[in-house]
């Protein structure tokens, strides 16, 4: 049974309603107002989310972090997809105090700290122009229309009018971005700006696109996913270059790599760590949050398990080595838990970083036996993932095969340049990754 101004169905003919036809009469009067008045009769209900940009949180570096008080963060984002609406979301994740906003603004960027004129629009919280989120809080902001291209820059203003510590924050940006005295969110042009090279405050840009469907895939790991090696504010991660390939197919790419990050043990707190906390929960314990939870997320990419390895005895105490049967585990585990969400999951073997300068003790023989061996498995188990990324095959130098290709290696003989990152992202089997 429908409602009266909807077609009957079996069960309505069961019934005489005498007051069925004066109704239907009324309806059709209701709906031809409507039609002169310009006013459809019903909302199409808006498009679904989907995750565009994405910085995993992570705590302020080890020692006093940085700080901020009457002064304005220009932070610029890159969507890998475009819409028409956008919302933003803000964290105070690892934050002790609240976390005062004054006003938050959104623009297309210029040039550095400089917007498009006409492009700046208002970010409200609740339809509040600020807000203030409560220790360990997250929120998004409310829809926000302002049509966007696929990677265009966007440059998102937060005023902080208390002193206030970035206690939260992504700081491998390998994106510059600015600060400036007093509110400065509306001005155009900011030309005594500073800049920094983190993300504070800002985990995530959503889109939504009229007509289209999208979804996400989530390249989830370490500092190989974070970008470090790439070229600064030239957008040569992985992860953009990703992205780069995947378009037109209505796919995002997002980036939840962290710098030192470990598959099964969150980061070090020996005094050999300088970074302390901020290089993360451990992948399995974080993946929830950074994985599962983004929007419209349909793929996930696994690119970790090197810090596993080289940690014991280097930025860690020489603990027990992490086991290969361990590191199968974890892998394992982690695509369970993608495909009871009805992700893909794409694995990719560990790179080599003989000779890796990170810090003492970081690479050895018995360390590359591990990673060779684990690589043996993944390979011989690749039917356990829907594809596999052999970065270990594509990227090592084949006549020091502990050693990464010097044509791809950023200088430090662990992390890629953007030539590196581009060969990784041109392996990426595109089966599945078809138009939504």
């Amino acid at each position: 049974m429908t409602n009266a101004c909807g077609r009957r169905d079996a069960d309505t003919r069961r019934f005489a309603n005498p007051g069925l036809p004066m109704l239907k009469r009324v309806c059709h009067l209701l709906a031809g107002f409507a039609l002169l008045a310009g006013l459809p009769m019903a909302a199409a209900a808006p498009p679904d989310w989907v995750g565009s940009w994405s910085a995993s949180p992570q705590a302020a570096m080890a020692g006093k972090p940085v700080a901020y008080a009457d002064q304005s963060l220009r932070l610029i984002l890159r969507p890998s997809l475009g819409g028409e609406r956008l919302r933003v979301k803000l964290s105070n994740r690892y934050g002790e105090q609240p976390l005062v906003l004054g006003n938050a603004r959104l623009a297309l960027r210029q040039a550095g700290a400089g917007i498009q004129a006409g492009s700046d629009r208002a970010l409200s919280f609740g339809g509040l122009p600020g807000v203030t989120l409560a220790p360990h809080a997250e929120v998004w902001s409310d829809a926000l229309d302002l049509p966007v291209p696929a990677f265009a820059e966007l440059a998102l203003s937060l005023y902080l009018p208390q002193p206030t510590l970035a206690s939260t924050s992504h700081f491998l940006a390998m994106q510059t971005s600015y600060v400036a005295a007093g509110d400065q969110t509306a001005a155009v042009a900011w030309p005594e700006a500073k800049t920094i090279g983190a993300w504070p405050f800002v985990v995530g840009l959503d889109v939504q696109r009229e007509g289209a469907a999208a979804q996400a895939l989530v390249v989830f790991g370490d500092s190989s996913v974070d970008g470090d090696g790439s070229t600064e504010d030239a957008n040569g991660r992985l992860t953009d270059a990703l992205a780069q390939r995947l378009q037109g197919r209505g796919w995002a790419v997002l980036n939840q790599g962290l710098i030192g990050n470990r598959l099964l043990r969150d980061a070090p707190r020996q005094p050999s760590n300088p970074a302390g906390a901020a290089l993360g929960e451990a992948a399995t314990r974080r993946f929830e949050r950074d994985v599962l939870q983004q929007s419209g997320v349909r793929a996930v990419l696994l690119r970790i398990g090197t810090n596993d390895i080289a940690f014991p005895g280097s930025l860690a105490t020489p603990e027990a080595p992490v086991s290969v049967a361990a590191l199968i585990q974890g892998y394992r585990a982690l695509a369970a838990r993608a495909r009871q969400q009805g992700l893909r999951v794409i694995a990719s073997t560990i790179p080599p970083f003989e000779a890796a300068d990170i810090a003492p003790g970081y690479y050895s023989p018995a360390k590359d036996g591990q990673r060779r061996a684990f690589n043996r498995w993944l390979r011989a188990h690749a039917r356990e993932f829907d594809a596999l990324v052999d970065a270990d095959a594509l990227l090592r130098d084949p006549r020091r095969p502990a050693r990464l290709l010097p044509a791809y290696d950023s200088g430090d003989h662990l992390h890629l340049n953007d030539a590196g990152y581009r060969v990784l992202a041109d392996a990426l089997p595109l089966r599945g990754f078809a138009s939504p």
